[in-house]
């Protein structure tokens, strides 16, 4: 079981939306089509609560519903990571409701405090795992600058089997993954445009909020990168960067309104994206948005 998440781990690794209604309440069961669509696809594993499915906006109770009703839509076909986090009371308490919930593992995002220290990330994570009582947990490192030191202390943990690098910088990362046992799976935490320079660097699989909509390029550019056919992937990879440039305005606030609104134009509405996130689309958004969907000739 372990090595079959490993592997799964080299793939795609989908981050799911939460859907709300016209209330703004979250409403999961419009989720499953998505995982359905994703996962005839192709796409390896789901991940619940992950940032684009925006975990900071949700309240505790809404998170553990939504990994509850995604283990469920997900039924085994793949496994399912969950998002925890917060403050570590919450994230213990969600690591728990998850590992019950089903949960194949747990992706641990970096907790927000002001005045987190390296060795006090550690023992952050170690508490979390402890709480799931030994569900792997797969590290979510956004920021470096906490060192390749802390970062191998993180790596040696027991339950630690992977690492999702958010942060462009693939020489630090190659630093990192020389480091840390040659047995944690390195995973490209920048989505499809990263792919290839993490991938030259020894890192496998990558995290896809696109698989929301367009979940066979997705795989289309992960097929490519498997065999090194790297300027077939930066084609495919072409094709889909008016997407990620929407995603990419406004310091990153338009990262899952793009995502919401791209499901909207293709008939598979699931509301608006909260606050702080940036909500609606502008007019010149928009109608990249829009030129992007009726280009590739996308729909649900």
């Amino acid at each position: 079981m372990m090595q079959d998440l490993k592997s799964a781990l080299t793939g795609i690794s989908g981050i799911l939306v939460t859907p709300y209604d016209h209330n703004g309440d979250i409403l999961p069961e419009m989720q499953e089509p998505i995982i359905d669509r994703a996962i005839a696809a192709g796409v390896h594993i789901m991940v619940a609560n992950g940032n684009t499915g925006e975990f900071y906006a949700l309240t505790l109770d809404e998170a553990e519903a939504m990994v509850q009703s995604s283990t469920e839509h997900v039924a085994g076909r793949v496994p399912l990571v969950a998002g925890v986090g917060r403050g570590i009371r919450d994230a213990c308490r969600l690591a728990s409701v998850s590992r019950q919930a089903g949960a194949s593992a747990l992706m641990v995002h970096q907790p927000p405090d002001p005045f987190y220290s390296p060795r006090g990330l550690v023992d952050y994570v170690r508490t979390v795992a402890d709480a799931a009582d030994g569900l792997p947990v797969v590290l979510y490192l956004r920021n470096n600058a906490i060192g390749t030191r802390a970062i191998a202390d993180l790596c040696a943990l027991p339950s630690v089997i992977g690492v999702k690098w958010a942060t462009p910088n693939p020489l630090k990362l190659s630093e990192a993954m020389a480091a840390c046992d040659p047995e944690i799976v390195w995973v490209g935490g920048l989505a499809e445009i990263w792919a290839p320079v993490f991938y030259a660097v020894g890192a496998r699989g990558f995290t896809s909020g696109l698989i929301n909509v367009w979940p066979q390029r997705s795989v289309a550019i992960h097929a490519a990168l498997a065999t090194g056919d790297y300027t077939g992937a930066n084609r495919l990879i072409d094709g889909m960067k008016d997407f990620e440039s929407v995603r990419a305005e406004e310091m990153n606030g338009t990262n899952v309104t793009g995502v919401k609104a791209a499901l909207a134009l293709i008939g598979h509405d699931c509301g608006p994206a909260r606050p702080p996130s940036a909500w609606p689309l502008t007019a010149q958004q928009q109608a990249a948005l829009s030129a992007f969907i009726s280009g590739n000739g996308i729909s649900f």
